[in-house]
């Protein structure tokens, strides 16, 4: 029998000094991270698994969070990876899917999650568009505001951070079916589960290599293309993934970015990157194809951006995808090249499916 689930006080503080209160979710403790806004209406669940978010505090600007369960197959990696979760109404116990294994509050405890509920996200989200991504600390366990103060002032800033290592696969393994004719090599940068699932539907055979793997490794494997993955923190520390999306490019082979991986793919560019006002995260922004001339709707996520000045100043990189929004770099390739990438999820977990023909158009590339 579920135990009753009874919330004790909690308090939000950013590092502007702004003060939220509200109830505490998931375990008593202490966390912090950087604050930032997803606008999904579904998928909490592969959200709060998403190797991206790592290091991360998530408000959640949908009302009722927690109100379908959670199951077992619906995670795009094996454990919760946001440092902390924010929400208005939290469903702690009671969910209405008939498929429901589990309520958010036990998957929470399960997992050692710690957040805070019951606070007015309009506004705190309000507050995060107009004045930037900022660290922030949640805490169920003590309220005193002096004592997280302290704490909060000893959180590193997410610029120059390099967090990939955090979460990619400590060795090698194979996804999908050994007999199939296309073969991927994929850098792990803190790949979701689903972007897998979206090549192995299409018949790759993959091989994901640990974020530090060689590029001369990864050609043991004796692949038709590669593809470098999602993952969070900033990308221009990453020298190692840099020098190896440098090789395969010069190789000639066919080689596929997303989100972290197009960063990467600009940087072995000579395109810069920097860390935006407050991110793009959602499962609704609009995204225009350059070469088609059609739009579609994206699920973005990411706190970094790659630089249009720069690109538009490149005689190799070509723009292929801008944000309706903001007009942001979205995709790029690389003239006389194999090598394209965008900056938002094609797999769309969770998210409309209007980008999956990204997929088809690597395993073109490969053919």
């Amino acid at each position: 029998m579920t135990k009753q689930f009874s919330p004790v006080p909690a308090v939000l503080l950013l590092a502007d000094g702004t003060v939220f209160h509200g109830k505490s979710i998931g375990k008593i403790g202490i966390t912090s991270g950087e604050i930032c806004f997803n606008t999904s209406m579904t998928g909490y669940q592969e959200i709060f698994t998403d190797p991206s978010y790592y290091g991360q505090m998530i408000i959640m600007t949908s009302d009722h969070i927690g109100n379908y369960g959670v199951k077992a197959d619906e995670v795009e990696s094996k454990s919760v990876k946001i440092a902390g979760a924010i929400f208005k109404k939290y469903s702690a116990q009671n969910y209405s899917r008939i498929s429901g294994e589990s309520s958010l509050q036990d998957w929470f405890e399960k997992n050692g999650t710690v957040g805070i509920s019951d606070v007015d996200t309009r506004a705190l989200t309000i507050h995060v568009r107009k004045n930037g991504a900022m660290n922030c600390i949640i805490s169920s366990e003590t309220t005193d505001v002096e004592v997280l103060k302290k704490k909060l002032s000893e959180v590193p800033s997410m610029d120059g951070l390099d967090l990939a290592l955090k979460v990619t696969t400590t060795e090698p393994y194979f996804y999908g079916n050994e007999k199939s004719k296309l073969r991927v090599a994929v850098l792990d940068c803190g790949i979701k589960e689903n972007i897998l699932k979206c090549m192995t539907d299409r018949g790759i055979y993959a091989k994901v290599f640990n974020a530090k793997t060689s590029f001369k490794e990864m050609e043991t494997f004796k692949p038709n293309g590669y593809f470098v993955s999602n993952g969070p923190g900033d990308p221009a520390p990453m020298d190692y993934a840099i020098k190896t999306v440098k090789e395969i490019q010069e190789a000639n082979k066919p080689l596929f970015g997303i989100c972290l991986g197009h960063q990467l793919l600009a940087l072995a560019n000579d395109i810069p990157t920097h860390k935006m006002h407050h991110g793009h995260r959602g499962a609704n922004h609009p995204v225009k194809n350059l070469i088609s001339g059609l739009s579609e709707i994206t699920s973005q996520n990411h706190g970094f951006e790659v630089s249009r000045e720069a690109i538009e100043k490149s005689k190799t990189v070509e723009v292929t995808h801008v944000n309706l929004n903001d007009n942001t770099i979205e995709g790029i390739r690389i003239k006389g090249k194999k090598a394209f990438s965008v900056q938002y999820h094609p797999e769309s977990s969770p998210g409309p499916h209007d980008s999956r023909y990204l997929f088809d158009d690597f395993i073109k590339s490969m053919s």
